[in-house]
């Protein structure tokens, strides 16, 4: 088990997630994959991505079936501007490589924005740190674990 993991992991047992945390034999970095890899509906797979919001870490856990509009998140959080984080911010912020980020486990807490859409599905899942793990959750149990604000992100 990654360092990563093992922090996910940690972070989960103390913020009470029962979820199953699965581990696969092959890398899952993308929605597409993971839901091929849990027979699950793509949308269904919540995507730990993360922004530079004004030089500011922003997470967005976004349903793997949308796009995050930027310019929409920026307007509802007033930012001045959001663009995609690079590998070494996503690693400076998270303590997590891209393709694995958790929505927890992190060095420090991180504005967080949930998607409305992961509602749709009573099983989500999400990243617990690397690019071989997940784990079950909901969009309510995300909405409490990392204290993020729920809205349409696409």
């Amino acid at each position: 088990m990654s360092d990563a993991v093992a922090r996910t992991t940690a972070a989960l047992r103390e913020l009470n997630v029962a979820g199953e945390i699965r581990t696969f034999t092959e890398p899952v970095p993308t929605a597409a994959a993971a839901a091929a890899q849990l027979g699950c509906a793509v949308g269904a797979i919540a995507n730990s991505l993360v922004f530079d919001a004004d030089g500011e870490p922003l997470l967005i856990l976004a349903s793997g079936a949308h796009r995050v509009n930027t310019v929409k998140v920026a307007t509802l959080l007033g930012a001045q501007r959001i663009r995609r984080a690079t590998p070494a911010f996503v690693l400076a912020a998270t303590g997590q490589e891209v393709g694995g980020v958790a929505p927890v486990g992190h060095p420090a807490a991180i504005r967080t924005v949930v998607d409305t859409w992961l509602g749709r599905y009573e099983q989500v899942w999400a990243g617990a740190g690397d690019e071989m793990t997940m784990f079950c959750t909901s969009l309510r149990e995300l909405e409490r674990i990392t204290g993020g604000k729920v809205a349409d992100i696409e």
